[in-house]
């Protein structure tokens, strides 16, 4: 019985922990963030710092840029989860894609570059899946086919 005594008091014995990694901001000389984000054909370079919550999309407001409602919430949830709303500058330079495309490239970007400013706020940003680059995309036509999947259309006679 001695034995097993010593084998559970082996296992209970605490380990000595590794020191949490602490990441450093990355930041330019003049305070700001950069990062690339990217949904579908859309790529989005994003540049935060700041601020007081200006947003501009290839030199026009946010506002004027994505005009629905529902794409300016998607951009915007980045700031919502991590209670930093209002307080970042924003400047995107976003090409390729459709308007929803490009939204969802945004969120993406300001994620990362919310995460190079404030490493602190990347276990938020992760577990909203906020800096997963979401993979799919239009898939290809084959050859044979009228389209992706869409056959041509059958004749009996």
């Amino acid at each position: 019985m001695a034995g097993l005594e010593d084998l559970k008091k082996e296992m209970v014995a605490p380990v000595a922990a590794e020191p949490a990694v602490v990441r450093e901001p990355k930041k330019d000389k003049l305070g700001r963030a950069y990062a690339t984000g990217r949904r579908k054909d859309a790529s989005a370079r994003v540049w935060i710092k700041l601020g007081s919550g200006k947003m501009t999309v290839n030199g026009i407001d946010i506002e004027k840029y994505f005009t629905r409602p529902v794409l300016r919430m998607i951009i915007n949830q980045p700031f919502e989860v991590t209670n930093r709303v209002g307080q970042f500058d924003v400047v995107v330079t976003v090409s390729g894609g459709g308007l929803s495309g490009q939204a969802g490239a945004v969120r993406h970007g300001v994620s990362r570059c919310l995460d190079n400013f404030e490493p602190e706020l990347h276990t938020a940003l992760k577990r909203a899946g906020f800096l997963t680059r979401d993979p799919r995309v239009v898939e290809r036509k084959k050859y044979g086919k009228a389209k992706a999947r869409r056959s041509y259309q059958f004749s009996k006679r």
